[in-house]
């Protein structure tokens, strides 16, 4: 099986799990073998690779109605094994003399993109000659398109991206026979709605549609209704919960502020040893060496370090040589340390499982254990859907305060003292102070004073006061009067704050004649700089270059990750500009649909 290389090189995320129950079949041994299912041999060896033994009750309900041909709409939750139970059937039907892809798959994500086209790549380990291709904005359009002219069968992509290769005619869907909606609520809660119905509008009609959602908003059904005739409905429900020995607290902060907040957490919580979990492997690495400068002995695992770095990393997390661990929910799959006090989600997961496994390392051996998930302003709606899930509640932590923290600093400091009173060092450093102050004639707590100060290293003691809150702007009056009572004209002022976050215009590098869409502007600044579809503000393309506004306070990591983005192939070369606001743009596909439904006659 050959994928793309960026298949390889990608966020690790859980992969499907055959483990969770269900309202469909229950998980029991009245459940059907994949052998009984009809699935092509050779999916079946790499099945047994991978360690699945038995369907999970979505795949045993969904695979037989796919596998007839039949259109599908299935409610579950990321992590209930939706993935294979969609890869499955089409890898069993597809036809490798046909270069043209068969399979499409919809995703909302970059993220869930590559996880997809990972799980494609297990499960078609011993189908030689198959292709896997991943398409996604933020990505080189070079790739992607070496990747279309060599062939893909499976074509797995976000729908502003997949829109684009449409409209340069790189991508041909005319021969395509299956296409899956994976997470399709979220697709258009993100504003893709219009992409996705124009890429439904112009496949072919005789073409097996699968749809997947968390759940049923009435868009979702409207969509069901006009492109799925006769389809087979299936609804699985999650059945996680937690130990009630893991006492869980949320802390709401902005996504810039996480790695500050995570810092206080770090000098006010007593622990004694700690797993942060983030999404991506690159994240562990910056992650680790953030805390690492900042005077904590973390270290980063992920699934690209070998195995005998990896069993030396967890060894010293078990003797006390390492205290914090960053990890990816793969890489700390099997990890069980006792000494695992608090478990971070310093990115929330996007699913319950992942949440339930993540904080599970904690709290072993009917020990106590604490579970911190660090949520932002965009995350509200996940943080809910995990206690709807696992049934439980989450309490909120406020964030320390820089008293909490400078309180906590000060008992470390008078600790310590009292620590190193019989240490046989301080006889030695003792008689050379005496000496240092009947010479200097000088009190000894201005010498202690100063030999902590050296001790700091050039550091601040205590953090300085947070700043005080901006001021709130005066009421606006909604309907102001001049001073003859006339409805005054309205004048600009300055932009509005998007919820609590100020708002700048930015420029990027490209623009119409680039052939970008809003879609395709928001999807790669947001992979690639970790913001949410609430980050951003109007987008003004114009003829050379675009207008974005963003959150004006962006972080130096952010700005440096958006250094290497591409839209359309050219790097965005974001700048911050005093210029006027963008106009709001539609984002999607609607400009041009009238010039690509004449470039598809009959679509």
């Amino acid at each position: 099986m050959n994928t793309d290389p960026a298949v390889r090189d990608t966020p690790e995320e859980p992969a499907d799990s055959p483990e969770p129950t269900a309202e469909a079949p229950e998980a029991d041994a009245s459940l059907p073998t994949f052998a009984d299912l009809g699935i092509d041999e050779r999916v079946l060896r790499a099945l047994s690779d991978v360690g699945y033994e038995m369907p999970s009750p979505i795949q045993a309900a969904a695979i037989p109605p796919l596998m007839e041909g039949r259109h599908l709409v299935g409610l579950a939750q990321t992590g209930t094994g939706k993935t294979a139970a969609f890869a499955l059937p089409v890898l069993s039907r597809i036809d490798l003399s046909q270069r043209a892809p068969q399979a499409l798959v919809l995703a909302p994500t970059r993220e869930l993109a590559l996880q997809v086209a990972e799980a494609f790549g297990r499960y078609s380990h011993h189908i030689p000659g198959l292709h896997v291709l991943p398409i996604y904005g933020g990505q080189s359009y070079g790739v992607q398109l070496a990747g279309l002219k060599r062939g893909a069968h499976i074509v797995v992509g976000t729908p502003g991206r997949v829109i684009d290769h449409l409209e340069k005619r790189t991508l041909d869907l005319s021969q395509l026979k299956y296409l899956v909606l994976d997470e399709a609520d979220e697709m258009l809660q993100m504003g893709f709605q219009e992409d996705v119905e124009t890429i439904l509008a112009t496949t072919p009609e005789e073409k097996q549609v699968a749809l997947f959602s968390a759940t049923m908003p009435p868009q979702i059904r409207r969509i069901s209704k006009r492109y799925l005739t006769d389809a087979a409905e299936i609804t699985v429900a999650n059945r996680t919960a937690t130990a009630a020995n893991v006492r869980q607290r949320y802390i709401f902060v902005g996504h810039q502020q996480k790695l500050d907040a995570l810092t206080r957490v770090l000098e006010v919580e007593s622990f004694e040893a700690m797993i942060i979990f983030v999404r991506t492997k690159q994240a562990t690495e910056e992650l680790a060496e953030r805390l690492r400068s900042r005077g904590h002995s973390a270290a980063a695992i992920n699934g690209d370090l070998a195995q005998q770095q990896r069993e030396r990393t967890i060894g010293q997390l078990k003797s006390g040589v390492l205290d914090i661990l960053v990890a990816t929910d793969v890489a700390a799959r099997g990890l069980d340390v006792e000494r695992i006090s608090h478990v971070v989600n310093f990115d929330i997961p996007h699913d319950s499982e992942s949440y339930v496994h993540r904080i599970g390392r904690t709290g072993r051996a009917g020990r106590s254990g604490e579970a911190l998930l660090f949520v932002t302003p965009r995350e509200k709606r996940l943080l809910g859907s995990i206690e709807r899930a696992t049934r439980s509640t989450i309490e909120e932590m406020p964030l320390p305060s820089v008293d909490d923290v400078n309180s906590t600093r000060v008992t470390k400091f008078t600790d310590s003292i009292k620590a190193n009173l019989d240490n046989p060092e301080t006889a030695i450093f003792r008689g050379l102070i005496e000496e240092y102050i009947a010479e200097h004639d000088v009190p000894a707590a201005d010498v202690a004073a100063a030999l902590a100060v050296i001790a700091q290293d050039g550091k601040s003691f205590l953090l300085p006061p947070d700043p005080p809150p901006s001021a709130r702007r005066p009421a606006r009056d909604p309907n102001p009067r001049d001073r003859n009572g006339r409805p005054a004209p309205r004048v600009a002022g300055p932009r509005r704050p998007r919820g609590d976050v100020p708002l700048a215009t930015y420029r990027i590098s490209v623009g119409r004649r680039h052939r970008v869409q809003p879609g395709s502007i928001v999807g790669a600044i947001a992979n690639e700089g970790g913001l949410g579809r609430g980050d951003f503000g109007h987008i003004d393309i114009q003829a050379d270059h675009t207008l974005v506004e963003l959150p004006a306070n962006l972080s130096r990591e952010t700005v440096e990750a958006l250094t290497q983005t591409r839209i359309s192939g050219k790097l965005i070369q974001l700048t911050k500009t005093d210029g006027p606001p963008p106009q709001r743009q539609r984002s999607g596909f609607d400009n041009n649909r009238k010039q690509f439904r004449k470039s598809y006659p009959g679509k």
